[in-house]
């Protein structure tokens, strides 16, 4: 099992990254190795990634999440098969976002030998880190939210807003 962790700071708040993360299908807009992202269920998303003419295809289970907290998923594919979570964390001055991913890789086959290759996963993640604060600091605000949460897999409704008040409106004239 290979593990890899890294850490990015980024220029807006907790909710706007998270917000902004959880809306996987505009992940190939920042990420240069996500070709396609679909949302199959709530707690399921099928992805392409690839580099040059090499693609793999898997689905992945959110198994755990939490707004403005964590995303927590894995792999449904037993080969070769990853596990991962991001988290997110206001920064020490409470302005930005401390976003951490930890991802755990099986290795098998041709997969697995480039996840073997020292650094080399390491080094995209940062890099795609890298692409998704320059992308959302570049946006201000997040694109869409999902406000959900998921516990072991189970998908719990969004909470609703909190009722705002309204000012009354007369008629003129």
């Amino acid at each position: 099992m290979n593990t890899i962790e890294e850490t990015i700071e980024i220029a807006v708040p907790v909710r706007t990254a998270y917000d902004q993360w959880t809306q996987f299908k505009s992940f190939p807009r920042f990420m240069t190795v996500v070709k396609r992202v679909e949302q199959v269920k709530p707690n399921v998303t099928a992805w392409v990634i690839g580099v040059g003419p090499v693609c793999r295809e898997f689905e992945a289970e959110i198994v755990e999440q939490e707004p403005d907290s964590h995303v927590a998923w894995r792999s449904l594919e037993r080969r070769p098969s990853h596990r991962g979570q991001v988290s997110f964390r206001p920064t020490a001055q409470g302005s930005g976002t401390s976003l951490g991913v930890r991802l755990e890789l099986r290795r098998h086959g041709l997969a697995g030998a480039l996840t073997g290759v020292p650094g080399l996963t390491r080094r995209v993640v940062r890099a795609e880190l890298r692409h998704f604060k320059e992308y959302i600091e570049g946006l201000g605000e997040a694109g869409g939210a999902w406000r959900g949460t998921i516990r072991n897999g189970h998908v719990r409704p969004t909470e609703p807003e909190p009722p705002r008040s309204r000012v009354p409106c007369w008629p003129v004239g």
